[in-house]
């Protein structure tokens, strides 16, 4: 099983694998060109971004500087507003479904590494695990909010700008604080 198997498993993997390093190249050259762009050039914007990640749909808008490692394992469904320094850390799939906002500085994190800093890097090898992210549809996410590897928010939710987001989150909520919490629903 290759390194990038691992990683998409949820297997310990080393992420300085040559193939795994390759992808990261290739996702932050992409990123370089995308966050250059003039703002007006948004049909070229969408190309970069329909090149990167496994699935963009229509209509979505991220502003740049945008972040993150490889971008194939990223779906964004239609309508979604991403807003400036956003950072994908993508080792997992991440999918954003559609009519979606997230204000500036959101996280989502997929990767993790042990808690045992003996088993962190071991013989020059980085080890890593990766959790896939599942954010619903009609999503509003607050800023400076950093959601965890493995987590799933639900369709119709709001998370409160400066949350942390260690476990899921159902549809309909009101969610927000460190760590997030259901506040009530709506």
């Amino acid at each position: 099983m290759t390194e990038k198997q691992k990683m998409l498993n949820g297997d310990p993997y080393d992420s300085r694998d040559p193939e795994l390093l390759a992808l990261y190249h290739a996702c932050k050259s992409s990123l370089a060109l995308f966050n250059k762009l003039n703002s007006k050039l948004s049909i070229q914007k969408h190309e970069i971004l329909s090149s990167l990640f496994e699935f963009i749909g229509e209509n979505v808008w991220i502003e740049a500087p945008f972040y993150c490692d490889y971008g194939e394992n990223i779906s964004i469904g239609e309508g979604t507003f991403i807003n400036v320094n956003c950072v994908f850390i993508d080792n997992n799939k991440i999918r954003i479904g559609k009519n979606c906002l997230f204000a500036p500085h959101v996280q989502i994190y997929t990767a993790s590494h042990p808690i045992e800093s003996t088993m962190r890097i071991m013989n020059n090898r980085y080890t890593t695990n990766a959790l896939p992210v599942t954010i619903g549809d009609h999503v509003w996410i607050g800023g400076n909010t950093v959601i965890f590897p493995g987590v799933k928010v639900g369709s119709h939710t709001t998370i409160g700008a400066g949350s942390v987001v260690t476990k899921d989150i159902p549809d309909h909520v009101l969610a927000f604080g460190n760590p997030c919490s259901i506040i009530r629903p709506i």
